[in-house]
């Protein structure tokens, strides 16, 4: 997939348009999950990214996903849109 295929927030895949967020208008995010992201903004607006990554690796553990597949999410986190933009201006 392409990176633009996972929430750019928490990298869930976002191959099923049931799991997009939603924009202000009502409209489709084409880069956030429901679980991240509602009428245009963060449901966690203060989350960090180290509290994120607790979330992912939670999450996933519950749903018995392997290690390696954890790891390569968590890896992914710091890159994604919502947190490179974070480093980028400290």
């Amino acid at each position: 997939m392409k990176p633009e295929n996972f929430c750019q927030s928490c990298s869930m895949p976002l191959d099923n348009p049931e799991m997009l967020g939603t924009e202000k208008d009502g409209s489709k995010s084409n880069e956030y999950c429901k679980y991240c992201y509602q009428n245009g903004a963060f449901i966690n607006p203060n989350m960090t990214l180290k509290e994120m990554t607790s979330v992912v690796i939670n999450q996933m553990e519950k749903m018995h996903i392997d290690s390696k597949t954890i790891d390569m999410a968590v890896s992914s986190l710091p890159h994604l849109k919502r947190w490179s933009m974070k480093s980028a201006s400290l």
